[in-house]
């Protein structure tokens, strides 16, 4: 009878198949301009809701066209004496049975991400490359009892050139009406950009104006707003 054997599943298998497939787990393919805005989405999503499927606490950092950061109050995964669990192939990316997929995911795609795991008031950060952790888990005293703070830098060759996070999102956006428990849930999102673009605006020359400063009265559109 011939046997076969079964090869363990590795953390290059896993990145690959995001690599190659992102639509299945971000909606859109390589080479979309809305695939960065998906990955962010599908991050959201994962902190949004809760193992019970209430909506936590969330807030939201757009660094740069690539790079943001979500924060949860969701507390992350741990043992019968209350210890954080390696989850992801000995990483903080905490998969919960599969169930959340979107951090792992999203991982796949970035060049780094910072993992912050914060357990009644035991903090425990890790950086990764891909899914690859750098090194061991680094402790610290948490800001906050529970929750968990993740920043992804996606990487710009997988997403080319031009791509970005879509500018002045709203919550709602972000959320979508394809949640049933609230879909009106709201939570704070700040855009670095939308500040650098403000204090550049500001030190901007303006016909009337001042040593390069705006006058009071003169305003100036920019091609962005942005909602707080």
């Amino acid at each position: 009878m011939e046997r076969f054997t079964v090869e363990p599943l590795r953390v290059g298998d896993v990145v690959e198949h995001v690599r190659r497939r992102p639509q299945g787990y971000f909606l859109v393919e390589q080479g979309s301009p809305e695939l960065p805005t998906e990955v962010l989405r599908a991050v959201v999503w994962d902190a949004l809701h809760g193992r019970d499927g209430r909506h936590g606490k969330i807030s939201v950092e757009i660094g740069s066209d690539l790079s943001f950061t979500v924060e949860s109050d969701q507390r992350p995964s741990s043992d019968e004496r209350e210890r954080v669990l390696p989850e992801f192939f000995g990483s903080l990316l905490d998969m919960f049975d599969m169930e959340r997929w979107a951090p792992s995911a999203a991982a796949a795609l970035s060049v780094r991400t910072v993992i912050e795991v914060w357990l009644d008031g035991h903090g425990y950060r890790q950086e990764l490359v891909g899914m690859d952790p750098t090194g061991p888990r680094e402790e610290f005293v948490a800001p906050k009892p529970s929750g968990t703070r993740i920043a992804f830098h996606l990487d710009p060759s997988f997403c080319g050139p031009g791509e970005a996070i879509a500018w002045a999102l709203r919550p709602e956006e972000l959320h979508g009406e394809a949640c049933k428990e609230d879909p009106s849930a709201t939570f704070p999102i700040q855009d670095l950009r939308a500040e650098a673009e403000e204090s550049l605006d500001l030190f901007h020359p303006v016909p009337g104006g001042r040593n390069g400063l705006v006058d009071e009265g003169v305003t100036e559109q920019g091609p962005w707003s942005f909602a707080w």
